[in-house]
C-alpha cells in the first residue's frame, strides 16, 4: 500500500468491480477510489467493503463521498476501514476531528472555479484534490488557477484527465498526484483495461521524468 510520503500518486477512481480495482493495481495504480456518493459508479456499502477488502495493502483504498451527512461518513469508514477519505463538499470541523480519531487520511476535494479553492485552509487535511467546475463530470478545465494557489499539502489533479493530457498537466502544473474516472472506461463504471495501462504508463513517465530534471 501506498502513503502519502511516496514521490507521487497515480489513482484511479470509481471503481465498481474487484475486477477493474485489480486491473488498476496490474497497471500500477497505487490508489483507487470507491464511490459512495449518488453517481454512475456509485457503489453499496457491502460491494465496498468487499472490494477493499480484497484490495487491503496492494493499494491506497479511498472512500469517495460528495454532501453526505457526517454520520453515514464515519459509518461507512467504520465498516470499510479504508486508507483514505475523499469529501467533496463541506467538511465539517467536528467530522475533520472525529476522523482524525479514526487515523485515516483526509482528503478534501476544491471545484477549481470555487471560492473555497482560494479560501480553504489546506492545513487541515492530508491533501487537496483539484477538480473541474462540476466535479465527477469528467469534463476538462484550465489548470492556471494552480499556478496562482500555493498549497502547503499534496495536491491530486483531477477533470478530464485521460492518457492524452495526464503527461502534459504533471509537467506544467505542480500536482503531486493525478486521478481519472471516466478517462479510463469504455461506459460509466466500466473500466478499459488498455486505457487503464496507457493512462498509468503516461502519467508514472511523466512524473519520473519531472523527479529526474
Amino acid at each position: 500500500m501506498t502513503d502519502f510520503d511516496t514521490p507521487f500518486l497515480v489513482k484511479i477512481c470509481g471503481l465498481t468491480t474487484l475486477s477493474d480495482a485489480n486491473a488498476a493495481i496490474d497497471a500500477g495504480a497505487n490508489a483507487v477510489g470507491l464511490i459512495l456518493a449518488s453517481s454512475p459508479r456509485q457503489l453499496t456499502l457491502d460491494r465496498a467493503l468487499a472490494i477493499a477488502e480484497a484490495t487491503r495493502g496492494r493499494v491506497l483504498r479511498t472512500l469517495v463521498f460528495r454532501d453526505d451527512d457526517d454520520e453515514f461518513i464515519l459509518r461507512a469508514q467504520d465498516l470499510i476501514d479504508a486508507d483514505a477519505v475523499q469529501i467533496h463538499g463541506p467538511l465539517s470541523d467536528e467530522l475533520r476531528g472525529r476522523l482524525r480519531e479514526r487515523e485515516v487520511r483526509v482528503i478534501k476535494a476544491l471545484s477549481i472555479a470555487s471560492d473555497e479553492f482560494y479560501e480553504f485552509n489546506d492545513a487541515t487535511v492530508d491533501a487537496v484534490l483539484v477538480d473541474g467546475a462540476t466535479p465527477g463530470s469528467g469534463e476538462g478545465h484550465s489548470w492556471e488557477a494552480l499556478s496562482e494557489r500555493s498549497f502547503g499539502v499534496p495536491v491530486i489533479g483531477a477533470g478530464g484527465l485521460s492518457d492524452a493530457n495526464v503527461a502534459s498537466v504533471i509537467r506544467q502544473t505542480h500536482v503531486w498526484g493525478v486521478d481519472s474516472a471516466s478517462g479510463v472506461e469504455s461506459s460509466p463504471g466500466v473500466k478499459d483495461r488498455e486505457l487503464m495501462n496507457h493512462f498509468v504508463a503516461s502519467a508514472v513517465g511523466a512524473f519520473e521524468d519531472r523527479v529526474a530534471s
